[in-house]
């Protein structure tokens, strides 16, 4: 099947679906200027350390400099705009979708989706880890120490060795049992949890996944293109 086909028959499957679900991670956004995490532009390329290391909770607060100063330096791109793919995705969402997003970055809520879940939460819900009160990205980005009270102030992501939020958990595994449509898009599709949730699909709900590189998960109609070419087609 060419890539048209595949194109019309992915336009035929979204007009007929009662409810779509978009998967998607950090593919979405490079297109907004927002690097990935491990590819030879990614942010994880060439770092003195592993990320596993440097994005963990004991390094938030056994050496809180290394883990601000990288924060800061890599993930934060406060002035980054949604691109068609966000907008696309948050066209469809608001008519009868769902997006889980693996990406920290707020650009789908900034392209107008109203239903989106932040799987690994996000880097704009900032708070202090002493007295919990939440902080502005303005406050954060002059010192993680928290004026207030000396505590170490943290970005609402999930760090490596921490647990996703069951509540997002459930409410993930719900909107899969829901759906008859399911499209993945600018992520590997590697990472776990999140590569699980394929396993709560409806039994006969479709999947796609449109990527760069090929998905290891059976049964995906896959596309292999930029996610943009083929989202602004859609």
């Amino acid at each position: 099947m060419n890539e048209n086909t595949k194109i019309d028959n992915l336009k035929k499957d979204i007009n007929n679906a009662k409810k779509v679900v978009f998967l998607t991670g950090a593919g979405v956004s490079t297109h907004s200027g927002i690097p990935d995490y491990r590819s030879k532009h990614g942010i994880y390329n060439g770092i003195s350390e592993s990320p596993e290391t440097i994005l963990s909770e004991a390094t938030l607060f056994n050496r809180p400099e290394l883990f601000y100063n990288f924060v800061m330096e890599n993930m934060y791109f406060p002035n980054a705009k949604p691109n068609q793919i966000h907008k696309k995705i948050a066209e469809i969402c608001n008519k009868k979708g769902v997006l889980i997003t693996q990406n920290i970055d707020t650009l789908d809520s900034k392209a107008g989706n109203k239903n989106v879940v932040e799987f690994h939460g996000n880097l704009y819900n900032i708070y202090c880890t002493k007295c919990h009160k939440p902080v502005s990205y303005e406050q954060y980005s002059s010192n993680y120490i928290h004026k207030e009270c000396g505590g170490i102030i943290r970005p609402g992501i999930v760090l490596y060795g921490e647990q996703i939020n069951p509540e997002v958990l459930t409410k993930s595994m719900k909107v899969m049992e829901n759906a008859d449509l399911v499209i993945i898009s600018g992520t590997s599709f590697v990472v776990y949890p999140f590569a699980q949730l394929l396993a709560y699909k409806e039994p006969n709900a479709k999947v796609w996944a449109i990527n760069k590189t090929e998905i290891p998960a059976p049964g995906v109609n896959q596309i292999i293109d930029d996610a943009l070419n083929i989202f602004e087609n859609l």
